[in-house]
């Protein structure tokens, strides 16, 4: 197979001197010296510099930043002196024997300099542009290589990655959905999942007793700089025949070898995480979430821990509303979330004491994820409907999922912790936008696509759709 480029712009060393090779790259810098001239050539993997010689230099002019070249070329050696230590590829540069020009660029829009602040409007508006900044490379390598290292991981310990539907059925489950409506089957909508919390519970129903999958997640939410509206992405694992420190302990143990392989600079306070009940983080720390950082300013420290025995329910407020439940009671995790076996009793006549088997995973102040071992008693399920407020049409709308339950379904329990805020938390960023290579603006905007957008009335009257004015 013939490649457009033998090697990368990050790879030549002193030990391929005298050796031919062809680069492909964005030109970073063209240095004009009298006749001759300078390339620092960059692609993902890094820069090198490039010598032309007077011929090449007039026949090319000056190019402008972040022009597309191939570049062919002899490998030289620098001499110790002249060696660039703040680059990987210092101790050489190539001495072009051929340029081509593959695309000229145009005046860019934002500067990819590091050095050289931008908007985080115009960064989103030219998210590709944005992308070339070494930073932007960094983040988004991090991340591949850490969802490859959860992915062997857990394949390892006997999980199978199995996708769920993103099309499927509109259910209250806590946020606002995203609807699709169907052109088959007009006045019917289709949602996308706000998690696929349904679905695995129907694979433990189904037999496969340890299921994962890196899941997109669809909530019309507003944006925080730990949130990023409209959709993200979380490690979504569930297990059967399991109790609740298994599924503690399995993603503790995952968590733990990750970091110490994928960010071997970061330091993990205490191992393993302190077990924290809910009413002690409140008392004590007022928090639910507790920063337990023995230095805040230290970028590099991780502060684990782990939140249990949180309330069954909370009272619904206007700050902390579940969307679909009645004006009394909503979940505190879910309406799926096991009560505590000794406060089963409870849910008759004071259910405002019940406890769960939630588990939260909190990291630096934040949630970074989150579970429950999950009811699998029809009966119990039926009362938690009938406690936070359910109609009978609210009711019908899970009936799959009770009818799936009276053909044998085992104990079974699970956590899902949101990738982009862990890594983010991880990375010491910001915003959770800086560990997402798309991501929406602070408006649920996507400024690249100029998405949401109108659609032609064609489409519409196609859907039997009508739009209203406000």
């Amino acid at each position: 197979m013939v490649m457009m480029r033998t090697h990368t712009c990050g790879e030549l060393r002193a030990k391929h001197a005298g050796k031919k090779a062809t680069l492909c790259g964005w030109v970073e810098t063209h240095r004009m010296q009298g006749k001759i001239s300078f390339i620092l050539l960059r692609d993902r993997y890094g820069v090198t510099q490039v010598f032309v010689n007077p011929e090449f230099t007039k026949k090319i002019g000056e190019l402008r930043r972040e022009s597309v070249v191939q570049i062919r070329g002899a490998v030289k050696k620098r001499p110790k002196e002249q060696v660039k230590k703040d680059m990987l590829t210092g101790e050489i540069e190539i001495g072009a024997t051929e340029i081509n020009i593959i695309t000229k660029a145009s005046p860019l829009p934002l500067e990819p300099n590091e050095n050289i602040a931008s908007s985080e409007e115009i960064r989103l508006r030219y998210r590709y542009l944005d992308l070339r900044r070494p930073k932007m490379v960094k983040n988004l390598t991090l991340r591949h290589k850490a969802i490859q290292f959860i992915r062997e991981y857990l394949d390892k310990k006997g999980f199978l990655e199995i996708q769920t539907p993103i099309l499927t059925k509109s259910t209250p489950e806590g946020a606002r959905d995203y609807l699709v409506p169907s052109r088959i089957h007009r006045g019917k909508f289709y949602a996308l999942p706000q998690s696929p919390q349904q679905y695995k519970q129907l694979l433990m129903v189904a037999g496969m007793d340890r299921y994962f999958q890196i899941a997109p997640c669809f909530r019309d939410e507003d944006a925080r700089a730990d949130r990023c509206p409209g959709e993200f992405y979380q490690l979504d694992l569930e297990m059967s025949f399991v109790k609740q420190e298994d599924i503690l302990n399995i993603t503790e143990d995952l968590f733990i070898k990750m970091i110490e392989k994928i960010f071997p600079d970061k330091k993990i306070t205490q191992k393993p995480f302190p077990r924290i009940t809910h009413a002690e983080a409140i008392n004590k720390y007022k928090s639910d979430k507790p920063d337990l950082r023995k230095n805040k300013e230290d970028k590099d420290e991780l502060a684990f821990c782990w939140i249990v025995d949180f309330p069954l329910f909370n009272k619904q407020t206007k700050e902390d509303f579940f969307h679909g439940a009645g004006n009394e009671w909503g979940p505190s995790h879910h309406m799926f979330t096991a009560p505590k076996e000794e406060d089963i009793s409870l849910l008759d006549k004071k259910p405002g004491e019940a406890k769960s088997y939630q588990h939260d995973l909190v990291l630096n102040g934040f949630e970074v994820g989150g579970g429950s071992i999950r009811i699998h008693d029809p009966d119990i399920q039926a009362k938690i409907f009938d406690l936070i407020g359910f109609t009978e049409k609210q009711k019908k709308e899970f009936s799959h999922l009770i009818e799936a339950f009276t053909y044998g379904v085992p104990p079974h329990g699970g956590i899902a912790p949101g990738i982009d805020r862990l890594l983010m938390v991880i990375m010491g960023e910001e915003s959770i936008r800086e560990v997402i290579a798309f991501p929406k603006d602070k408006s649920a905007r996507d400024p690249v696509m100029n998405a949401p957008s109108e659609v032609s009335s064609e489409q519409t009257d196609e859907l039997g759709l009508k739009i209203k004015s406000r």
